[in-house]
């Protein structure tokens, strides 16, 4: 039984959300519920705005845990159930999504293990001045390692086509 957390969860218009970004989390926190029935998944649904983006993450339920075979190996069924979500929510909405979907906290540990990774790549750049290729990320992923980058003030670009695309770190002139 997918339950969906309403509510203290969700945050008002007023609370200075956007009601867009609500009303996306809401449209697709309804897509995911539905999907999870028929699958007759466990899980519940916890609904948020995070920054300028909604945010639906499934996590673990009284019933059971949430089913992580829905990350799929590197993400690879998480990404494709975040891109189902987003063209539920833009037919519903007629707007593109942005949306941030987690299953299970695999982007939080994810996000914790490349910033890790980019901060030691960081270091080899700034003791050795040369550049460093990082291996093929999703764009959440190079999004993370881009952020890091920046904080520790040098340069990083994307290179290569999908799903092969990886993030170079540059050193600083």
């Amino acid at each position: 039984m997918t339950q969906v957390t309403t509510g203290d969860e969700v945050p008002e218009a007023g609370d200075g959300a956007s009601p867009d970004l609500v009303r996306e989390g809401e449209v697709a926190a309804d897509f995911l519920e539905t999907l999870l029935d028929i699958a007759d998944l466990d899980g519940d649904l916890e609904v948020d705005v995070d920054g300028d983006r909604a945010a639906v993450a499934l996590v673990d339920s009284e019933d059971g845990a949430a089913p992580r075979r829905l990350v799929g190996p590197g993400g690879s069924v998480l990404e494709a159930l975040q891109e189902l979500t987003r063209l539920a929510v833009q037919a519903e909405t007629g707007e593109r999504s942005r949306l941030m979907l987690d299953v299970a906290g695999y982007r939080a540990d994810r996000r914790s293990a490349l910033v890790s990774q980019a901060r030691s790549a960081i270091a080899e750049v700034k003791e050795s001045g040369q550049r460093r290729d990082l291996e093929p990320m999703t764009a959440f992923e190079r999004k993370v390692v881009h952020d890091e980058v920046l904080a520790a003030g040098l340069t990083s670009e994307s290179e290569g086509a999908e799903p092969s695309r990886y993030v170079v770190i540059l050193p600083a002139d």
